[in-house]
């Protein structure tokens, strides 16, 4: 408890409105922040919000969870002004404001942290930083040191060690995440909308965005928190509002409700388990790596099996190697030393053309940058990875494109309106189950996933875990690297975890998360116990 007291205090310098809201509350009865009363918005023949009401109180962390396509996005577009509602009322500080654009919210308050990140790749990071914070005007004069300065104090005061000088698409998904950050905070917003802000943070970069919400918190702001990971909901909400196509179905206390309750609010359903059992023992064995080494992958000395029937998740700390094993294994970064074993037979993996004739296939973590091309068709999508093999010489065989596509429609459950649909239309979960369609098309032996469900909502978690599980009792071999720790222990037959580029210790059976994390961070067995 003492060390989150000082990781506020520290983060209470950051926050530039004043703490008095917060700390007089019970005094006198303020308004809330934020009052959405019944507000309505259709697209055309879609409803996407009906008759939506929320109230975000000062000093509240209110969660808003929903399936993907259950309103969210267009609700934090309502309240960000990008979205005008075609019906209901919004009130900011008891107040109503009419029509929000971007710019009146901006200056009412509103800010808005997404899951992916905003910001311009060629400029620097201190550059975008300013140009969400300072006042354009065509005849100021630009002071660079005290832009620089800005910037800089702002990701210090959050723990963030970025140069302010580095230029954003040299940073990694965490560190753009935290500069979203320090620009909504550094722009003095009241009410704070966080969109799966965790989603590709580590363990260290969560605690300090926990502080960063915990601070906001204690100094009267308000925070509408969005996550499927529901541990972080019971950690950090006050209340909870749940969306279920497109309609409230309830407001409850966090403290008054239990996680059964709010995944049955979400999906309409009982979700009995969301990790479900091993269906089968694993076989022979499909992987064998012995030694492998890659000095551009910056992995080590790897020694690895994995079985037909197995799942073997690979847990880490991000910066652990295990990304960087996936792409060595699949021949985007080949080995250099040590060797890889498929069936007992060694083989050569120079380039991903090499993995696949082998029989290996890799679903990487970015779906949006590398596992789907969000503007072609799902059918094309699924396709790309047996062109060769689907069509053969110059010939286009779209009736067997189709076909293939339907197939995949069918066994992995893909929610669409058809096969030429663009797989942008999906949802995040189905995406996903597109992805993975495309390298199940090639047949594969061995199944590399990496962050399989990162982003997804908990039905499509439980589905893609159905599937997985399918996969491996139908006999694939399945390497599955995850930072959901939960998934890690609920999904894997064994666990090998990852350190240094290296895997230091390899966990049978079902072990406890402390196990896990305490060989993440390299302590001893005896510190671990």
């Amino acid at each position: 408890m003492c060390k989150t007291r000082r990781e506020e205090s520290a983060v209470a310098s950051v926050l530039p409105f004043s703490p008095a809201g917060a700390l007089h509350r019970t005094e006198a009865k303020m308004p809330p922040l934020l009052q959405l009363s019944r507000i309505s918005k259709s697209f055309g023949a879609v409803r996407a919000l009906n008759e939506v009401s929320l109230s975000l109180e000062p000093g509240e962390v209110h969660a808003l969870l929903g399936e993907n396509g259950a309103g969210k996005s267009t609700l934090i577009k309502v309240i960000t002004g990008a979205h005008t509602p075609d019906d209901g009322r919004i009130e900011i500080d008891g107040h109503p404001v009419g029509a929000l654009s971007p710019a009146r919210a901006r200056a009412l308050g509103i800010g808005c942290i997404y899951q992916q990140p905003a910001l311009f790749p060629d400029l620097t990071v201190a550059e975008n930083i300013a140009l969400r914070l300072e006042n354009a005007s065509p005849a100021r004069r630009v002071r660079w040191a005290a832009r620089h300065a800005h910037a800089k104090e702002l990701l210090h005061k959050l723990g963030a060690e970025i140069d302010p000088a580095a230029e954003v698409r040299q940073l990694s998904m965490p560190d753009q995440q935290l500069v979203e950050i320090a620009c909504a905070l550094g722009s003095g917003a009241r009410i704070v909308i966080m969109d799966e802000p965790t989603a590709s943070l580590t363990q260290k970069e969560q605690h300090l965005l926990f502080a960063v919400v915990r601070g906001l918190r204690a100094h009267g702001a308000g925070v509408i928190y969005i996550s499927h990971r529901l541990e972080e909901i019971f950690a950090l909400a006050d209340r909870v509002t749940v969306l279920r196509d497109g309609a409230s179905i309830g407001t409850n206390r966090i403290d008054e409700i239990h996680e059964a309750s709010l995944i049955k609010m979400m999906v309409g359903r009982e979700v009995a388990t969301i990790y479900p059992p091993a269906e089968s023992a694993p076989k022979d064995t499909v992987l064998n790596l012995r030694g492998l080494c890659s000095r551009e992958g910056g992995v080590h000395g790897i020694d690895l099996e994995v079985q037909a029937g197995e799942i073997v998740g690979l847990a880490g700390l991000v910066g652990a190697g295990r990304t960087e094993l996936a792409r060595t294994l699949f021949g985007i970064t080949p080995a250099d030393a040590g060797e890889i074993l498929l069936d007992g037979a060694p083989v050569c993996i120079r380039n991903p053309g090499d993995a696949i004739a082998h029989g290996i296939a890799y679903t990487p973590e970015d779906r949006r940058k590398h596992g789907v091309i969000l503007e072609m068709p799902i059918a094309a999508n699924i396709s790309m990875a047996v062109h060769q093999t689907l069509f053969p010489g110059m010939w286009l065989r779209l009736d067997a494109e189709r076909r293939l596509a339907l197939d995949a429609i069918r066994d992995l459950g893909i929610r669409t309106t058809g096969p030429s649909a663009p797989a942008g239309s999906l949802s995040g979960g189905n995406q996903q189950k597109v992805a993975l369609a495309r390298w199940l098309a090639t047949k594969p032996k061995l199944l590399i996933l990496d962050e399989p469900t990162q982003g997804v909502d908990i039905g499509a978690k439980s589905e893609i875990h159905k599937i997985i599980r399918r996969l491996a009792a139908e006999g694939l071999a399945v390497l599955m690297i995850s930072s959901d720790l939960p998934e890690i222990l609920g999904m894997s037959d064994r666990i090998a975890v990852m350190r240094g580029g290296t895997i230091v210790t390899i966990l049978d059976g079902k072990p406890d998360a402390h196990r896990v994390m305490a060989a993440a961070l390299g302590q001893s067995a005896k510190e671990a116990a």
